[in-house]
């Protein structure tokens, strides 16, 4: 199987237009924090797929000048965008990350690869107080779906979010689809008072104070690190609590 790395990415966001290409550290956007850590995952190729929207014009560009591999497909139905960006790279399986997740977890990235090479399943996703990762806040961890799942998908239902959500349609009918689970680390199981994922100004400020403090002690730092700071800091917390209620996914 030929299993690629797909970065969802536009930059019409309704609450923080352009965030992903906003200074976040250093010279560096939240995209190249992204792009690089998915660069040190050996011969697998990593795409960024945006949609033909006028509004992603400065996106493809700034893409293309840092020689990353770029797709445009459909701005609303983002299945369709996947489906043809995999076929585009004659991929079979694809790792799928979010754009606004600067805290992603490498060695997640791994394990699901790992997994996908020896696995049958449709899908594989990490799960944490038994919901998929992708439904809560932490911004730590990608998701694997295979080509052949997400046609079906396609070809079976019109409904607006299994169009708009890529993957939501697979992991809520088990019963048409093989899904596996990889549980999160038993120290972030029962946390649900992080969030790490980016959408407002203030998710912003608080990704930066956190990333700048602790790369200013361990530039490899990893998530026991990440929930150490926020768990020192109550006021960042209290922050994170009262836009985790905002939002409730």
């Amino acid at each position: 199987m030929n299993i690629g790395i797909i970065v969802q990415a536009r930059l019409g966001s309704t609450r923080l237009p352009g965030k992903i290409l906003m200074p976040f550290y250093h010279d560096n956007c939240i995209l190249d924090i992204i792009l690089n850590k998915l660069h040190q995952v050996e011969n697998v190729k990593v795409i960024v797929a945006t949609s033909t929207s006028q509004d992603n014009n400065p996106l493809e560009e700034y893409l293309l000048r840092q020689g990353e591999l770029v797709f445009r497909g459909s701005e609303n139905d983002v299945l369709d965008r996947f489906i043809h960006t995999a076929e585009n790279f004659s991929l079979d399986g694809i790792v799928r990350i979010c754009s606004d997740n600067p805290f992603l977890d490498i060695e997640g990235i791994q394990t699901l690869l790992e997994k996908a090479e020896h696995s049958q399943a449709d899908y594989i996703g990490f799960r944490i107080n038994n919901l998929p990762s992708i439904k809560t806040h932490f911004g730590f961890w990608g998701e694997f779906v295979r080509l052949s799942a997400l046609k079906k998908v396609a070809g079976t239902t019109n409904e607006l979010s299994a169009h708009e959500h890529v993957t939501i349609h697979i992991y809520t009918h088990p019963d048409e689809y093989q899904c596996e689970w990889i549980d999160c680390p038993d120290f972030l199981q029962g946390r649900n008072d992080i969030r790490l994922t980016i959408d407002t100004q203030e998710d912003m400020n608080n990704a930066k104070q956190v990333y700048s403090a602790l790369m200013a002690k361990n530039q490899t730092f990893g998530l026991k690190e990440i929930i150490s700071y926020i768990d020192k800091h109550e006021e960042l917390k209290d922050s994170m609590k009262t836009i985790i209620t905002q939002n409730n996914k």
